[in-house]
């Protein structure tokens, strides 16, 4: 299994609610969170944090330890598929960039939580986004 590291990133709106970011896969155009794997000399928050920066031009405030987990398959470029789990952190996004690493590959859009979890697959990262919605709204 493949151990990977994301973030559920969110903000206030001006209105006090909270909304997340979800980002596009680059293959399926699923809609997933930033994640990505151990990156050498990082902590698991530092290398989501890095993830979120590269795949969604967001940068924030990581909590140290993981809110939770989700599991899914991987495609691999052959077409292979690999069972993964993310270990995921909490971000409160103070920054977003007009441009960043793969902003030509992928699409970003803000979620209030419970629409968030209606748009992914992954069963554990709808539980994930539904507890957002009951306890971070």
């Amino acid at each position: 299994m493949i151990e990977q590291f994301g973030v559920l990133a969110w903000k206030e709106s001006e209105d006090g609610h909270r909304h997340v970011l979800l980002i596009t896969s680059r293959e399926t155009k699923r809609w997933v969170i930033p994640r990505g794997n151990p990156i050498a000399g990082l902590s698991p928050a530092q290398a989501a944090a890095q993830e979120a920066w590269e795949e969604a031009g967001i940068r924030g405030e990581t909590g140290a330890e993981p809110i939770g987990a989700f599991a899914y398959q991987k495609r691999r470029f052959n077409g292979a598929l690999v069972p993964a789990e993310v270990h995921v952190f909490e971000m409160r996004v103070t920054e977003e960039a007009r441009s960043w690493p793969e902003a030509h590959e992928r699409e970003r859009r803000w979620f209030v939580p419970g629409e968030a979890a209606a748009a992914v697959d992954e069963p554990d990262l709808k539980v994930l986004l539904l507890r957002e919605a009951r306890d971070g709204a």
